[in-house]
């Protein structure tokens, strides 16, 4: 399994910015797809982005022109950009490695509100 950790949460007004990290424990040349996935209160996981390894990506339409997905082999991570945040953004947002199976972060808070 890969071990993953989230980083970069936090409170944010609306229209803000926020930069989410995800470091691996195994290169993420090794690994088939990554993505973020979100979890607001009483709703299900949904995913929000995710990139394979030959760079595709794939966004959720509600983040579609705010978010971007991205990843650095030289500190093995996978970021995601978020702009324009909105409170409906507002969730616990997790990373996921695919290879061989599947792996999830811990998890990290993010709240936008004024």
């Amino acid at each position: 399994q890969v071990q993953l950790v989230e980083s970069g949460g936090g409170l944010v007004q609306p229209g803000g910015s926020l930069r989410l990290s995800c470091a691996a424990s195994v290169s993420i040349f090794r690994i088939d797809y990554m993505a973020w996935y979100r979890q607001a209160p009483g709703q299900q996981r949904e995913l929000v982005a995710g990139i394979t390894t030959g760079g595709s990506t794939n966004y959720a339409e509600s983040v579609k022109g705010r978010f971007t997905i991205s990843k650095d082999g030289a500190k093995n991570t996978v970021s995601l950009e978020m702009n324009s945040l909105k409170p409906e953004d507002t969730a616990v947002y997790y990373c996921y490695a695919n290879r061989y199976s599947g792996s999830w972060g811990q998890g990290t808070q993010v709240t936008v509100s004024s």
